[in-house]
């Protein structure tokens, strides 16, 4: 991707539909004129006048528990420098949005027009009454201290720079790992640190706090080491001032046990990573590249302990793993500040993470067989989703130990339980799959790519290394359609109906026509049809010159699905094939099927739509806990479509004794746990959070996912094919270039899995 393209995409981005990356919704009712009279006028007078008698109501009436600014003046925005408030304001949003999908927390940004240290404070003293919580942001330093130090003795309210602490938290968890790992103890390993800013100072500060020596420290700013003899040090450097007499990087490196690096890239050298003690242990965090590149850092020294910025590398310091969980967890115990207790705190709960089992999601995510505490991982990936339920509570924790907690928490487990509802809002599934594809990008056969959606979306999963696309249609038509999105790539295309393929339509209509010949197929017929963009897609993948294939964008589904059925076929063991649709809804993924193949299905056919479903939710990383849906609730209404699905579950519940499912459930008991657990709490789903439903015909699991898709604008991926020999999905009409991207992703997931299982028979 060039980058006049990426920067054309980042501008897209920003700009449409709606400028910007976050808004404001209602949380409450405002259909009727009573719904108005109790949001404004006259209603709206009896919280103020509550408040007025006692102002800790206005955690109770208002969004105030739940927000915060993130507040920033653009003097020190990462990798951009001093660029001022208006041109921060992008950052600033982008921060309240990770924010929200990681902990459910609020965010109104604020851009401040002062560098005037004590202008600064005092504005944003004025305005925390309407806050929980502030998040200092993109503030240089030695103004950053300043500023943080006296609004957090000044404000009755947590205050953060980020900047400064999130790095230190997430690298101080990392550094007490790799100092396991490596055998060594804080209080005894020699520490260099390059770099002096914000991050730095906070970083070596937390060091300490866990035990690290100061007279073990050097600190080296562009001038080189910070030494004693120095004139015109700042405090906070004149407080990692050394005695030793050395003057630069290269000497402070010899027999250092750690390297925390946060400052500019390519600095380190292999010769000073040689001279390291046994073990070293190596951060090297500047971004976006390190000062020493990770491959050559692992070439020079096979006992290295690393960990960089990067994502595309082991052991990222990552902030998102910091700032959402202890915000969250200061919030709801209205602490008073974010003091070093609960630093710590998360530390502790980051560092003990790292070493508990990993949950499949996760190691499916990151595309690893198995993800285990080592070299290669001392600190949790940023989509584990056990953060929000692990860290929050200890910084409540050493909140309330600490004496800052307004209001304690006395149920953890109904905390812990709260906590992991709102995952049910943050959707990171797409995300996780677009992840895990990039692990092991797969050929994808577009047979549509000379329609301008389908081409976008194939531009974003090659430039995303999602996958490798092929590019099927008219050539003329793509090479002008990529000339005109700046899709400049050397991807294959290919035109079935032009004379130039010949040799490999030959080569697929003869292995059509081997296969097919005793069908009526006769070898005029076979050339015939591979002319045809499905049945050549189809061959494509069945040859092996692809993996996957995409279409269905601008035909209906059964004229795509039968080419499908003819060439490819189900696979062994199944009778037949299935489709299932996974909505990102409030409440988290949800599973529906049959969505798009099966109009009436028997009993032992529903039976196998749900084993399938169990099957395609597994390669999420989701365990599945199955509805069967009908208009009855365990037998309440007797008659043959009832007793097809009672049938159904009694077979799973044969065959299948481990699977969670049950039914038959009409669908408000199936999602509704309460009421599940009150008037049926013989079902095998009492006590579970079902995520997959599985209908009783066609119209009506597809008039279900489509009524979410449109009234409550649930993202949908799908329909996902269930039971085919080889990976080929179909998109729905007109799919959008998200859901072609998403529907790419899945099929370079379903081949990737399929590789693994060869792999392994």
């Amino acid at each position: 991707m060039s980058k006049e393209s990426k920067r054309r995409e980042a501008l897209v981005y920003h700009a449409k539909p709606t400028p910007g990356k976050i808004k404001i919704v209602p949380t409450k009712k405002y259909a009727s004129q009573r719904d108005l009279s109790l949001a404004y006028s006259p209603g709206v007078a009896e919280p103020c006048l509550e408040i007025d008698k006692d102002k800790e109501n206005v955690y109770k009436y208002t969004t105030k528990g739940n927000l915060v600014a993130v507040i920033s003046n653009g003097t020190a925005v990462l990798g951009l420098g001093n660029i001022g408030p208006e041109a921060s304001k992008p950052v600033m949003e982008g921060k309240g949005l990770l924010f929200k999908i990681f902990a459910g927390i609020d965010v109104f940004d604020i851009e401040v027009d002062t560098e005037n240290v004590d202008e600064f404070i005092e504005t944003v003293k004025n305005i925390a009454p309407t806050f929980g919580g502030i998040n200092l942001e993109d503030i240089k330093a030695p103004e950053a201290f300043e500023i943080e130090r006296r609004l957090k003795e000044e404000l009755d309210i947590p205050v953060m720079h980020d900047d400064q602490h999130g790095t230190a938290i997430i690298s101080a968890a990392a550094l007490l790992n790799a100092l396991e790992l490596a055998e060594k103890d804080i209080d005894k390993v020699k520490i260099t640190v390059s770099g002096a800013g914000a991050a730095a100072i906070s970083c070596t500060r937390l060091y300490k706090a866990f035990g690290a020596k100061s007279e073990h420290i050097v600190m080296l700013d562009s001038k080189g080491v910070i030494r004693k003899d120095r004139e015109n040090l700042t405090a906070q450097k004149a407080e990692f001032a050394t005695h030793r007499d050395i003057n630069t990087l290269e000497e402070a490196m010899v027999d250092a046990d750690v390297f925390i690096g946060l400052s500019m890239a390519d600095i380190v050298t292999p010769e000073m990573l040689k001279t390291m003690a046994k073990n070293p242990v190596v951060f090297a965090m500047a971004n976006p590249d390190p000062e020493i590149r990770y491959k050559i850092a692992v070439d020079t020294r096979d006992d290295i302990i690393m960990a960089t910025g990067r994502s595309d590398h082991p052991n990222q310091v990552n902030n998102v793993l910091g700032f959402p969980f202890i915000f969250r967890g200061a919030l709801d115990v209205r602490a008073t500040k974010i003091n070093e207790a609960m630093k710590m705190a998360a530390v502790k709960a980051l560092s003990q993470l790292a070493k508990e089992p990993v949950p499949e999601q996760v190691n499916i995510a990151y595309g690893e067989t198995r993800l285990t505490f080592g070299k290669d991982y001392i600190i949790p990936k940023p989509f584990d989703p056990r953060l929000i339920a692990e860290v929050p509570p200890a910084v409540a924790k050493a909140a309330m130990e600490s004496g800052v907690a307004k209001q304690p928490i006395e149920d953890w487990e109904k905390y812990r339980n709260t906590l992991l509802e709102r995952l049910g809002s943050d959707n990171k599934l797409v995300r996780l799959l677009l992840n895990r594809a990039r692990t092991n990008p797969k050929r994808v056969v577009f047979a549509e790519a000379d329609q301008l959606d389908v081409l976008k979306a194939a531009q974003i999963v090659y430039e995303e290394g999602v996958a490798v696309p092929i590019l099927l249609g008219r050539r003329k038509t793509i090479l002008d359609l990529m000339e005109e999105i700046e899709f400049d790539a050397d991807v294959l295309i290919i035109d079935p109906k032009s004379d130039e393929e010949v040799q490999r339509k030959n080569k697929y209509a003869e292995a059509y026509w081997k296969k097919h010949y005793r069908n009526g197929v006769t070898k005029y017929s076979a050339q015939k049809v591979m002319r045809e963009r499905n049945y050549f897609a189809a061959m494509m993948v069945n040859e092996g010159d692809a993996d996957a294939l995409i279409s269905g964008y601008s035909r209906s589904y059964p004229s795509v699905v039968k080419p499908m059925l003819e060439l490819i076929g189900v696979a062994k063991g199944v009778s037949r094939i299935a489709t299932t649709n996974v909505m990102m809804t409030q409440r988290g993924p949800m599973f529906l099927s049959d969505t798009a193949i099966n109009i009436d299905p028997s009993s032992k056919d529903l039976a196998k739509i749900a084993q399938m479903t169990s099957v395609a939710a597994k390669m999420f990383g989701i365990e599945p806990v199955i509805a069967m849906i009908s208009y009855s609730n365990f037998g309440s209404s007797d008659n043959e479509r009832t007793k097809k699905v009672r049938d159904a579950v009694k077979y799973l519940h044969r065959t299948n004794p481990n699977m969670i499912v049950d039914g038959e459930l009409q669908t408000d008991f199936a999602l509704n746990s309460e009421m599940l657990q009150d008037i049926f709490p013989f079902s095998k789903l009492a006590g579970h959070k079902v995520n997959t439903l599985v209908f009783p015909n066609l119209e009506s699991a597809n008039i279900t996912y489509k009524l979410l898709k449109e009234l409550n604008k649930a993202e949908s991926i799908g329909p996902i094919m269930m039971g085919l020999r080889k990976p080929a999905h179909i998109l729905q009409l007109g799919a959008s270039v998200d859901e072609i991207v998403n529907m790419t992703a899945i099929a370079v997931i379903d081949a990737q899995e399929r590789e693994m299982r060869k792999q392994k028979r």
